[in-house]
């Protein structure tokens, strides 16, 4: 892994059992994340980006089978990790969590300042080795993150907060430990558009100011226009295309995306989509995943599955149409 890369995943495979049987979840995903930018993991409901969310942390089901793959960071394989390494090291120290519901993170019996507290006690850095200073390190950061009256807020509950506010909550509870790495599952999905855009914009700031990175997972091409530095593109558990966000954003690459860039009301508010469904992890097409929605579909694209390529510098790709334009046929 290159000095200036914080995070590689390389070939993961994972699958689940079920009652129905076993479900290929992830399929050959790939990603870099670099330090100090973020990185958005885009795609449809059910493509496998929360669960390569989970990966990274080390928080899997008891019934996933971990086929193959790796998952680097700072020099380290974490999947050759055990899961009390996980907890004593990596997670919620040198990588942190921001949840997608913060009306579920938070215990509504306890006071704010207790949970905060009791997240650093168990994953301070050496230095803050007391309560007073864990205490103070907990009211810098709901000062960073732009809440009001700190020192007040600790003594109150979650219920007294709105759903913006409980988020920051707990943006400053995933920063607490000073990670290099923040891992956000759809953080402002539950919110307001209003809200929303301010959480962004606050993530955006406090990665730049603390020089952290972010694997930001979403299913809005929107927000990821608006935070991200690059972007990775999944389907049906594969990685289908990753770039930088402007390059990614004005020249698709995969029909997917395209597909995907492409989905807008039209004026009688109706939904234009992607026709058919994301396939059942239970029975995968072969090939192409994407084969049975894809316009540019020919009979191969179920024969073979494609590699990720770079189509141009920087810019990789998935498709049956990017290795014909590597090859120079038309």
């Amino acid at each position: 892994m290159s000095g200036n890369l914080l995070l590689a995943v390389k070939n993961l495979r994972l699958s689940v059992r079920t009652d129905e049987g076993v479900a290929q979840i992830l399929d050959h995903v790939e990603l870099e994340l670099p330090r100090g930018q973020i990185l958005g993991v885009v795609g449809e409901s059910g493509c496998g980006k929360s669960t390569l969310a989970r990966a990274v942390i080390g928080i899997m089901p008891n019934s996933a089978i971990l086929e193959s793959g790796e998952i680097w960071f700072e020099g380290e394989d974490l999947l050759r990790l055990s899961d009390r390494e996980m907890t004593r090291r990596i997670r919620g120290q040198r990588i942190g969590f921001i949840p997608q519901d913060p009306y579920l993170a938070l215990n509504p019996v306890f006071k704010v300042g207790s949970q905060l507290l009791s997240m650093l006690r168990w994953h301070a850095p050496a230095e803050l080795n007391t309560e007073a200073l864990r205490r103070r390190r907990i009211v810098s950061l709901l000062k960073r993150v732009q809440i009001p009256e700190p020192e007040a807020v600790l003594e109150r509950y979650p219920h007294q907060f709105s759903g913006g506010q409980r988020q920051r909550l707990m943006i400053a509870g995933a920063l607490a430990s000073s990670p290099a790495l923040v891992v956000a599952d759809e953080p402002t999905t539950a919110l307001d558009v209003t809200t929303q855009l301010q959480i962004l914009r606050l993530l955006r700031s406090l990665t730049q100011e603390l020089n952290i990175a972010m694997l930001f997972v979403t299913h809005d091409f929107g927000v990821v226009a608006e935070l991200c530095d690059a972007i990775t593109v999944m389907y049906a558990g594969q990685t289908v295309e990753a770039g930088a966000t402007r390059g990614v954003l004005a020249g698709p690459k995969h029909p997917y995306t395209e597909a995907l860039l492409a989905c807008h009301p039209d004026r009688s508010g109706a939904l234009i989509g992607i026709q058919g469904l994301v396939p059942s992890p239970l029975a995968p097409p072969p090939g192409c995943r994407f084969t049975p929605r894809c316009s540019f579909a020919e009979a191969q694209c179920s024969r073979r599955t494609p590699r990720l390529i770079a189509d141009t510098p920087g810019h990789f790709v998935n498709c049956r149409l990017a290795d014909e334009r590597q090859r120079g046929r038309p």
